[in-house]
């Protein structure tokens, strides 16, 4: 792509943070950014062996890792002292990444969870934190910012099988459009970007959840398919302001209008999960049916058999 040549905002000797950058798309996105010049910060829980090794390899000069559990605030907070402890400023290019996919621990349909939804925290309520922390930092320091959130195709469509998952990757679309005039205002420019499916470790680590939802390879980006597109956006400062939302699949790229958005005009384009997962959610069906069938016979062993064809109506 050669992303240097597209740049009217350098990349270059930017600070730029980025949640979830410990693996996947975001890991791809950091060694570009890295390749480009950029002082790297990575947050997140983990570092998988691959972001290991590309440490060692290029060295803790211009990237540092900070440990970040982003559903925890003082964390987020926490990277912007990294910054100023490691590079003497605020970051310049924030990049809101970190995310999950419906996983057993936090997943609709399961139910898991007593107090909150840990996939809001991460998916929703972390970018929103990050950019808010971001709009801070960068008006205290009289500076421009950017701030880029990791959308997805799946927050333009619905998905039976993933609702919060698609449920909260539509709010960050919202949040952005409503932040368009940031960039105006402030001087920070707030973008989303919308993959399509692409071969991460929420797919790659997880068979049960590839078969699930239809997991189509062939139909399948790579992290770096996504990662460049994302430095496109970070670097075209004049093509991709703020308030833009960009769809990107193995089938095209477009920008999603803020209204009346036309369908895909390629059958593929616009998929995020699979679509056989529309037909693969026997298991999904089989907990409804188990939790109908508990809740009759829980309501005829309180109340009897009245109670119990009153039910049935309302169901």
């Amino acid at each position: 792509m050669g992303p240097e040549k597209l740049a009217d905002y350098s990349l270059k000797n930017k600070i730029v943070v980025v949640t979830g950058g410990g693996s996947g798309i975001c890991l791809s996105f950091v060694k570009i950014a890295h390749s480009l010049g950029a002082k790297m910060i990575i947050g997140d829980l983990r570092l998988t062996q691959e972001a290991k090794e590309f440490m060692s390899r290029v060295g803790r000069d211009r990237i540092v890792f900070q440990p970040c559990d982003v559903a925890k605030w003082d964390q987020l907070q926490n990277l912007v002292s990294t910054s100023e402890a490691k590079y003497k400023d605020v970051p310049d290019v924030w990049v809101a990444g970190a995310g999950v996919f419906e996983p057993p621990s936090s997943n609709f349909w399961l139910d898991p969870e007593d107090t909150r939804y840990a996939t809001v925290d991460i998916n929703t309520s972390h970018p929103m934190k990050l950019t808010r922390i971001a709009m801070r930092a960068v008006l205290g320091k009289n500076k421009p910012g950017t701030v880029l959130i990791i959308s997805s195709i799946s927050g333009l469509r619905g998905n039976y099988g993933a609702p919060m998952y698609c449920a909260t990757k539509f709010a960050m679309i919202g949040f952005v459009r409503s932040l368009a005039e940031a960039e105006k205002r402030e001087g920070l420019r707030v973008m989303a970007i919308c993959p399509g499916l692409t071969h991460t470790p929420l797919w790659s680590e997880r068979p049960d959840t590839m078969n699930d939802f239809g997991y189509e390879p062939e139909h399948t980006m790579s992290p770096t398919d996504v990662a460049e597109r994302m430095i496109e956006m970070c670097q075209q400062k004049s093509k991709y302001g703020g308030g833009v939302v960009l769809e990107t699949s193995l089938y095209g790229t477009r920008v999603i209008p803020e209204w009346n958005v036309d369908p895909p005009k390629h059958p593929r384009l616009g998929v995020g999960i699979g679509d056989k997962s529309r037909e693969a959610f026997g298991h999904v069906s089989d907990l409804l049916k188990k939790e109908r069938l508990m809740g009759l016979q829980k309501v005829t062993s309180l109340n009897g058999t009245a109670c119990l064809t009153y039910t049935k109506s309302r169901l």
